[in-house]
């Protein structure tokens, strides 16, 4: 069963900040008043109010001084922090949320960065101590060498707690070593090598993309991508195929478009929408910062979703347990080779919420990330045809036309560093958070991004949330030269580019790193890849069909005038926990011809 203190419910902390905040200032007051025998009258109204803001006042001015002196036991300085014209920094707090809303992804954090002259940086929004960072130093820190200093925390347990509860990305210390120890056997070359699975739905959805070609018809890849990972994901895991991709297929000008991408009509397009739709509710909750609870005190807006996801999972669950009972009725003990990775659970616990949890967190990695990065791979493949050519000489020299191996695969070094150029200029999670324990500890002094900061570490405050953009750090400049935002393979194998990057690895991170590095990287790669061969085996040609794609997910004109990559993007990157494609990648595909 789960542990009751493990669960962060919301409203009663909300609760109890707000008693503490509006109501415990005008009681005091009202107590003193009452002891002194003093007679408000009239002012009541107004010295209540007033208590309320001296209150406030003298929390976040004790709390200032508490942090200076730990700083200078520490031999730190504070984190820069933002200044804005209002207080509590409120000014840029709705500059920054409506910016991340209409600029290029991450573009407002950027420009943070690029004001103060630094890679970490404190908000402070609303007098709260909020950090984020493109820093590769404190990065490592928080995930690796002072991994024990960070947790996911109670912040981000809050807002994934309806959705992922007891899962393996929502839980710390003991449970979340538990649910590793439980996963890893899972993820043992033999399983993820199981290219028979990998054939079988790359067979299917190549056969959909090949009857969409013959008609001349665009594709979203990024729905058929999304319905090929959580059908090869939900047999690998429990056995049974989710079928998504023999559902309604979205038609270009037809179909209903969400920010995502293409919403069908259909059972699977209910699932689809709703997985999607509690990812969005989670990214505003982070956005809104620890009062977003204020907005949902009476509502949680994940629930109807969240609701719709488990109709899809717990029947699976409930007939997994009904099997077990019956196998051990029989005295019947399988194998741990020949089990599912739901059966696997279901021999642990007999808790249906707890298998449940650890089942959507694991789907939840195994469909997005995969999608996104097939996603975004065949859109520099349409972006750069003289790549796309070179990989599919490549793989027709080491695997012809025939089913690629294991042994094939580690050898196609040119595929592997168009892979890894993917993933570095749009990592499936671009952006992740740590919160520190309630302990206060320092980062170590940051990267030469800027020179003119200080050697001194820097003080990072107990219980604070640390946000890390893998995003921009993968593409800081200062890391990977000025040629950063250019899609470019060879600098993953070119010897002397390439030394930049195994002398410093945490300077690319995609799959996370330390203790709870993704235990699904060596299988994400092998269903890209493979996936990638038989896909240009198959088509020789990749075309965006820009005039079939959703007007509200084509870029502004405005950022043909700005910096970076959104100088030449042809679409509009967003992120809700995971990257993605707004309005969905429409791609048109021709067959190559026989040799």
């Amino acid at each position: 069963m789960s542990n009751p203190a493990e669960r962060a419910h919301f409203r009663p902390r909300i609760i109890r900040d707000i008693l503490r905040t509006l109501v415990v200032p005008p009681l005091a007051l009202s107590v003193l008043a009452h002891l002194w025998h003093l007679q408000l009258g009239w002012w009541s109204f107004p010295a209540h109010l007033l208590a309320i803001v001296l209150a406030a006042i003298a929390r976040v001015q004790y709390s200032e001084l508490l942090h200076r002196r730990e700083a200078k036991q520490l031999g730190a300085r504070p984190i820069p922090r933002v200044v804005g014209k209002w207080p509590g920094n409120i000014d840029v707090m709705l500059k920054v949320k409506k910016a991340l809303a209409s600029s290029y992804i991450y573009n407002p954090y950027l420009e943070l960065f690029q004001e103060y002259q630094c890679t970490t940086l404190n908000t402070r929004f609303l007098w709260m101590d909020n950090i984020i960072s493109m820093d590769e130093e404190h990065t490592k820190y928080v995930l690796a060498t002072g991994f024990n200093r960070f947790w996911r925390g109670t912040a981000q347990r809050e807002r994934l707690e309806s959705f992922l509860g007891d899962g393996i990305f929502n839980r710390d210390d003991q449970m979340w070593k538990s649910h590793r120890a439980l996963a890893r056997p899972f993820f043992a070359r033999d399983r993820i090598s199981d290219f028979e699975l990998f054939e079988r739905y790359s067979n299917r959805t190549l056969s959909i993309l090949s009857d969409m070609a013959a008609a001349n018809e665009p594709c979203d890849v990024q729905d058929l991508y999304s319905r090929f990972t959580i059908d090869a994901a939900s047999e690998f895991l429990f056995g049974k195929n989710l079928d998504t991709l023999s559902g309604v297929l979205p038609k270009a000008g037809l179909t209903l478009s969400s920010e995502r991408g293409s919403v069908t009509e259909d059972a699977w397009g209910t699932f689809a929408k709703a997985f999607e739709a509690v990812q969005q509710i989670i990214t505003v909750r982070a956005r809104t910062g620890l009062l977003w609870p204020v907005f949902e005190l009476f509502d949680d807006k994940t629930m109807p979703y969240v609701d719709t996801i488990r109709q899809w999972v717990d029947p699976l669950v409930r007939q997994t347990l009904e099997d077990k009972a019956a196998t051990k009725k029989a005295g019947i003990n399988g194998r741990l080779e020949d089990k599912t990775f739901l059966q696997h659970l279901a021999d642990s616990t007999e808790d249906a919420g707890m298998i449940r949890d650890q089942l959507l967190n694991i789907l939840l990695a195994a469909r997005d990330t995969t999608a996104c990065l097939l996603t975004y791979v065949t859109y520099f493949l349409a972006l750069h045809p003289e790549i796309a050519k070179k990989v599919r000489d490549e793989v027709l020299n080491v695997c012809g036309h025939g089913s690629p191996t294991y042994e094939n695969i580690k050898k196609l070094k040119y595929m592997k560093a168009v892979i890894d150029e993917t993933l570095r200029l749009f990592p499936p999670v671009p952006l992740n958070q740590r919160q520190s324990r309630p302990v206060s500890c320092t980062l170590p002094p940051p990267d030469q991004t800027f020179p003119t900061e200080s050697d001194k570490p820097l003080y990072m405050p107990k219980s604070t949330t640390f946000f890390y953009s893998t995003l921009l750090m993968q593409r800081n400049k200062a890391l990977w030269g000025p040629d950063a935002d250019e899609f470019d393979p060879e600098r993953w194998i070119d010897p002397q580019r390439l030394s930049k990057f195994t002398s410093n690895p945490m300077m690319f991170t995609p799959f996370s790193a330390g203790p709870r590095i993704c235990l699904g990287q060596s299988y994400a790669y092998n269903e890209a890849s493979f996936f990638l061969v038989r896909l240009m085996q198959q088509f020789d040609t990749f075309t965006l069909a820009v005039n079939v794609q959703p007007e509200h997910s084509v870029p502004p004109p405005e950022w043909k005038y700005g910096r970076g990559r959104q100088v030449v993007e042809m679409i509009r990157p967003e992120a809700a926990m995971t990257l993605f494609v707004k309005g969905g990648l429409w791609v048109r595909l021709e067959k190559a011809s026989l040799p």
